[in-house]
């Protein structure tokens, strides 16, 4: 199969630090690679991949900007158009306006955000696009789509490292905003009586609660701010801490960081939000919680995570998040899109016409 994958302007395939979806970009393209597929990756200059790469820009854009996405992604469907593929697959919602320019080629897009009204207003006018969700959640909050599943992301498992001894301390990672709840994950540590390490990094529209709710706190006796980490600081952070926290307020379509702990033996203790229910295994992969008191119940001295099974969870997490499971949904979907495309596009015969001449009989006066 040959597949065009469009990843973003913004960040570079793999990401250095933050970049769930050039993460999962990656995975995916290295796992297609692996099984033969020719795969071009269009995506910034310093990106690093097994397969052929394609840059319009240098390096990456940060932050992201729509105009800059624009360019880019026009920029590579018009190598799309002129190219040899089979299916093209993107990862920005700028680049379904711009498939008018290769109608004769399925696309998969995948929705890596939350719910959008506008977002899903603009879907309306693309039926012909293959959707891929990230968690079932979250397709339940899209509009009707005509084409779309529901794939899981995952990881290359082989990255993570497994500790059946763990130390004394919970961890929170992920970006510092009021709906991830790390000022939360903070006292929640607090009153369970035990030491929390904290990682993460602060985008521009969450600077106000930044200052006001997290950055005090970050100097409490008990917490450890690490700042951004790259998976080098990861996967250490993970693999020793006995649990991560995730009390989010919102509903997340996917948590990157939740795989990244399970496949580490490390406990996922999180809210029932969004989709963690799908995600998290109570009690073999880790614990959903519906209030802050259950949460410290889990994770105190004595709790349930004392006679926790690491091996057990990161088995499972292997079983649902490893990237040959995910590559091979989309490659089922790559297939069926392709099918349906091609049934949909199919050139239809004119109308036959008998064009003989009849002869009606005249009478003669």
């Amino acid at each position: 199969m040959r597949v065009a994958m469009i990843s973003t302007p913004f960040i570079s395939v793999p990401p250095r630090g933050y970049g769930g979806t050039e993460l999962v970009v990656h995975e995916l393209v290295e796992e297609l690679y692996a099984r033969g597929h020719v795969v071009t990756l269009f995506a910034t200059g310093d990106s690093r991949t097994s397969a052929e790469l394609r840059s319009l820009y240098p390096t990456a854009q940060w932050p992201p900007n729509t105009l800059t996405d624009l360019n880019h992604v026009s920029w590579a469907l018009r190598q799309v158009r002129d190219g040899r593929f089979d299916v093209v697959h993107v990862h920005s919602a700028v680049a379904l306006a711009m498939t008018r320019l290769v109608p004769d080629l399925p696309l998969v897009y995948t929705l890596h955000h939350p719910h959008d009204e506008s977002l899903s207003a603009f879907y309306r006018h693309f039926p012909h696009a293959f959707y891929a969700a990230i968690s079932a959640d979250q397709a339940s909050r899209e509009i009707p789509l005509p084409h779309v599943t529901v794939i899981h992301h995952a990881l290359d498992s082989s990255a993570y490292a497994l500790s059946v001894c763990p130390q004394d301390y919970v961890c929170f990672v992920g970006r510092f905003a009021e709906e991830k709840g790390p000022h939360v994950a903070i006292e929640i540590a607090a009153r369970a009586g035990v030491p929390i390490r904290i990682a993460g990094e602060v985008h521009a529209p969450d600077r106000a609660f930044t200052e006001r709710e997290l950055r005090p706190r970050l100097t409490d006796p008990h917490v450890t701010h690490l700042g951004s980490i790259d998976l080098d600081v990861k996967r250490p952070l993970l693999r020793d801490a006995r649990a991560l926290l995730s009390p989010i307020s919102w509903n997340e379509p996917f948590g990157l960081i939740l795989i990244e702990a399970m496949l580490s033996g490390c406990p996922v203790v999180a809210f029932r939000r969004g989709s963690v229910p799908e995600l998290v295994d109570q009690g073999i992969t880790g614990f959903i919680v519906d209030t802050a008191d259950e949460m410290v119940a889990v994770i105190r001295a004595g709790g349930p995570l004392e006679s926790f099974d690491r091996r057990r969870c990161r088995t499972r997490a292997v079983e649902r998040f490893s990237r040959a499971r995910m590559t091979a949904d989309y490659e089922r979907y790559y297939t069926r899109g392709m099918a349906t495309h091609a049934r949909e596009h199919a050139p239809r015969r004119a109308p036959q016409y008998d064009t003989r001449f009849h002869l009606v009989p005249i009478g003669i006066a």
